[in-house]
C-alpha cells in the first residue's frame, strides 16, 4: 500500500509490442511522472501520452467504470485503469495486455471480438415465441424482485476482467468464461425468454460451459462490478446436473 505522500514519482512499466509493426518485439518502457491527488492510472496513462510518448497504446471511452474498455493487467491482476486509485499502489506499477483476447498493440485487447463470438454461440437475446415482433403488443410487468434479479446480472459491462483471470480460458479456446455463464444465469431469470432449461443446457452444459470450470472463483474476486459470479456458476451447474440426470 502507498503512503500519503501525494507527490511521489510513479514509476509505470509498460509492455509494449505492435504486432501489426514488422520487426517490433516485446518490451519494458518505463515511464515517470509525478503522482498528483486523485489521479487514476487512467489519468497516468493520458499524461503519458499527452506529454511524453503518444505512441503508447491503451484504450478508454467513458472513464467512468462503464465501458470496461480499460481492462488491462495492474501489477498482474486484472483490472480497469479508470477505477485503480495510484495512491493505492506502490511506486512502481507494472501494466500489460489482459490475456486470451487478441492483442491491438501494447495495451489494448479485441475484447469486443471474443465477447461478440460468445453472444452468438449462446444466443444471448430474449427468444420470444411470436416469429414476428408486433410492435402494439404491451409487455406484462414485472416481478419487482424478480426485475432487480434480472438488473443484478444484467450489469456487466463485458470488460473481459473475469476471462483474463480464469485458468480455463487460459487453456480452453472455445470456453465461455464467467461473463458467459452469468449471461445464461441471466436469460433463464428472464420470463419474457420461452427457451426451457434444455435449450440451455445445450448451450453450456460441456466442459466448454458450465463443466469446465475449475471452481478457482478467480473471476468472481476480479470482477470491477462485484456481480455474483460465484453464486450464479454454481448454481448453473446444480440445475446442469439435475438436467443431465432427467435427459
Amino acid at each position: 500500500m502507498a503512503d500519503n505522500d501525494s507527490h511521489r514519482k510513479l514509476r509505470i512499466h509498460a509492455l509494449r509490442y505492435n504486432p501489426a509493426k514488422a520487426g517490433d518485439t516485446p518490451r519494458i518502457q518505463t515511464y515517470e511522472l509525478e503522482e498528483a491527488p486523485g489521479m487514476t492510472l487512467f489519468i497516468a496513462l493520458s499524461e503519458i501520452r499527452e506529454k511524453q510518448d503518444p505512441s503508447l497504446q491503451f484504450d478508454f471511452v467513458c472513464r467512468a467504470g462503464i465501458c470496461g474498455s480499460c481492462g488491462m493487467m495492474i501489477n498482474g491482476r486484472p483490472g480497469l485503469a479508470c477505477r485503480t486509485v495510484t495512491k493505492d499502489l506502490e511506486a512502481d506499477i507494472s501494466l500489460a495486455p489482459l490475456p486470451v483476447f487478441e492483442l491491438i498493440g501494447d495495451l489494448s485487447v479485441n475484447s469486443g471480438k471474443w465477447m461478440r463470438g460468445m453472444s452468438e454461440k449462446l444466443e444471448t437475446w430474449v427468444h420470444a415465441q411470436e416469429k414476428a415482433i408486433d410492435l402494439k403488443r404491451i409487455e406484462e410487468p414485472m416481478d419487482p424482485a424478480l426485475a432487480e434479479a434480472v438488473y443484478e446480472l444484467d450489469r456487466c459491462i463485458e470488460c473481459g476482467c473475469c476471462v483474463a483471470s480464469c485458468g480455463t480460458a487460459r487453456m480452453r479456446q472455445d470456453f465461455v468464461g464467467a461473463v458467459g455463464l452469468n449471461k445464461i444465469a441471466r436469460f433463464r431469470l428472464d420470463p419474457r425468454d420461452k427457451r426451457a432449461d434444455a435449450d440451455f443446457y445445450e448451450l453450456v452444459g460441456d466442459d466448454n460451459g458450465v463443466f469446465g470450470c475449475m471452481s478457482l472463483l478467480a473471476c468472481h474476486d476480479v470482477c470491477p462490478k462485484n456481480l455474483p459470479l460465484q453464486t450464479q456458476i454454481a448454481f448453473l451447474r446444480r440445475k446442469m446436473v439435475v438436467q443431465g440426470t432427467q435427459g
